[in-house]
C-alpha cells in the first residue's frame, strides 16, 4: 500500500565523464549505462515508483471489487484516511465522510483543503474527493500523485456502479412491462363469438410493450352483440392503464342493456369525472350493436375515425363521428345510426395507426385503406385483416411502427358461403 512511501530524494548524483568506462569516452560511440553506472539514488527512485504502482494496483482492485455506489465511495474514503494517514476525507454533494469530516465554510466550499474531481467518461462532474491532511502538514508531491490516481480509478468505479444500478432498475421495469404486455394481450378477445352466417375477427399490434388501443366484443344476455374499437390519446404505459380503466367501465355498463347512444353518453361522463389526468387521456371510440337475425347494425361514433361498410354491390358507407371523444367535454350526448348489413356486406373499424403509416413523406391514408378493404377478395374476416396488414407493411417498406394498430372486421357471409367458423383474435406484440 501507499503507507510509509517516502518522497523521492531531490539530490540525484550526476555522472561525470571520468565515471564512465574508458571505452565509452569516445564521443562517437554511444554510451550505454550499465547497472554499475546507476546511482543509489536512481535505484531508490525506481523502487519507490514500483512501490507506488503496486499500491495503486492494490487500491484499484479494492475500489473495483464492488458494483454498489456506497461501497465504492466508502472504500475510497477508508484508503485515504487509513493508508495515507490523512485526518479525514469526504465526497462533495453527499453525506459520506471518514475520519475527521472536512468542514464546510460559510459559502459551502472546503477552503484550505485538497479537492480531486471525479468525472465521468463525458467529462461531467459526479463528485469531488475532499482530503484533509493532518494539521500543520501539507500534502506531499507523492501523496498528491497517489490521490490523483486514486480519484481516476474511483471515477471509473463510481460510473460503473451507477450504470450497474441503472441497468438493474431498467431490468425491473422491463420485467414489469413484459408482464403488463401479457396482461393486455389477455384482455383482447381470445376467441371470437360463433355467429351463424357471420365472420368476425380482431387484430391488435402495439407500438411499444403496451399501448392505448382497445377492442372488445360482448355477447348480451338477450342475444345481441356489442363491439367496440377505442383509442386512448397518446401511447405507452399511461395510455395502456387508461385503456384498462375504460374496459372495466365499458363492460360494466354494456351488460345493463342500455341503448348504444346512452352507453356512449354515460362513458363520456364517467371518463370526465375521473379527473384532469383522465381528461388529458381522452378516448375516441366507435360502438356497434349487431342484430344478427335482422342483419342490421346500430353504430355510435364518439370522435373516432370513420367506420366503413361495403355493400355487395360496392356501395361504400362512412360512419362519421356523432360527437366529441369521450372524456373531452362534460354533458355531451351522442346519437346512433342504423345501417343494414345485408349478406355479402363487410364492416371495418380501425384506429389511426393503420392510416398514419408513412413511406418517406407519403401517408398510407384513409382512402388507400378503404380501397384495400373494398378489393380484398376473401369473405372471411381474418383473411381481410391479414391482407390489410400485408398492404400496410408493404407500403411502409418494413419501416418501424410509430403508433398502435388495431382493427375489427365483421362480414355478413353470402348465402352460398360455407358455414362461418369462429375466428381467433390475432394479437401481436
Amino acid at each position: 500500500m501507499a503507507t510509509g512511501i517516502p518522497p523521492a530524494t531531490t539530490d540525484s548524483t550526476t555522472l561525470t565523464p571520468d565515471q564512465f568506462p574508458a571505452q565509452s569516452r569516445d564521443p562517437s560511440v554511444e554510451t550505454i549505462p550499465t547497472i554499475d553506472t546507476i546511482s543509489e539514488a536512481d535505484t531508490m527512485d525506481l523502487q519507490q515508483q514500483v512501490a507506488r504502482l503496486q499500491a495503486l494496483l492494490e487500491v484499484s482492485r479494492q475500489v473495483h471489487s464492488t458494483t454498489r455506489e456506497d461501497e465504492v465511495l466508502e472504500t475510497v474514503l477508508r484508503i485515504v484516511v487509513r493508508e495515507l494517514e490523512m485526518s479525514g476525507a469526504a465526497f462533495s454533494g453527499t453525506e459520506m465522510s471518514y475520519g475527521e469530516a472536512p468542514q464546510h465554510s460559510a459559502d459551502g466550499s472546503f477552503n484550505g483543503l485538497q479537492s480531486y474531481p471525479l468525472d465521468d467518461r463525458e467529462g461531467k462532474r459526479m463528485t469531488d474527493l475532499i482530503v484533509a491532511p493532518p494539521e500543520g502538514r501539507p500534502i506531499t508531491l507523492y501523496e498528491t500523485d497517489f490521490l490523483e490516481g486514486l480519484a481516476l480509478q474511483a471515477a471509473v468505479a463510481l460510473e460503473n456502479a451507477r450504470n450497474h444500478e441503472r441497468n438493474l432498475r431498467w431490468a425491473r421495469v422491463q420485467q414489469d412491462l413484459d408482464a403488463a404486455r401479457e396482461i393486455q394481450r389477455s384482455l383482447v378477445p381470445q376467441r371470437m363469438p360463433s355467429i351463424a352466417g357471420y365472420s368476425v375477427a380482431v387484430k391488435s399490434q402495439t407500438c411499444y410493450e403496451v399501448g392505448g388501443d382497445y377492442v372488445d366484443i360482448i355477447q348480451l344476455p338477450e342475444g345481441g352483440i356489442i363491439m367496440v374499437v377505442a383509442d386512448v390519446a397518446g401511447k405507452g404505459l399511461a395510455s395502456a392503464i387508461m385503456a384498462t380503466s375504460f374496459r372495466a367501465a365499458f363492460r360494466a355498463m354494456a351488460v345493463t342493456g342500455v341503448s348504444l347512444d346512452l352507453l356512449a353518453t354515460r362513458m363520456n361522463q364517467h371518463h370526465w369525472s375521473e379527473g384532469e389526468e383522465a381528461r388529458r387521456r381522452y378516448v375516441t371510440a366507435i360502438f356497434l350493436r349487431l342484430d344478427p337475425d335482422r342483419g342490421e347494425v346500430e353504430i355510435v361514433n364518439a370522435g373516432h375515425n370513420p367506420g366503413f361498410v361495403i355493400t355487395p354491390d360496392g356501395v361504400q358507407h362512412q360512419i362519421e363521428a356523432a360527437g366529441t371523444p369521450l372524456g373531452l367535454l362534460p354533458g355531451m350526448r351522442y346519437s346512433s345510426q342504423r345501417l343494414p348489413l345485408n349478406q355479402g356486406s363487410r364492416l371495418l373499424f380501425y384506429t389511426d395507426g393503420l392510416t398514419e403509416v408513412f413511406h418517406e413523406d407519403e401517408e398510407f391514408g384513409q382512402d388507400r385503406l378503404l380501397e384495400e378493404f373494398s378489393n380484398t377478395p376473401t369473405q372471411q374476416a381474418d383473411g381481410i385483416l391479414d391482407a390489410l396488414w400485408l398492404a400496410i407493411h408493404g407500403f411502409s417498406g418494413g419501416g418501424p411502427q410509430e403508433d398502435d394498430m388495431t382493427a375489427l372486421v365483421l362480414c355478413h357471409l353470402p348465402a352460398n358461403a360455407p358455414a362461418a367458423q369462429a375466428a381467433t383474435g390475432k394479437v401481436n406484440a
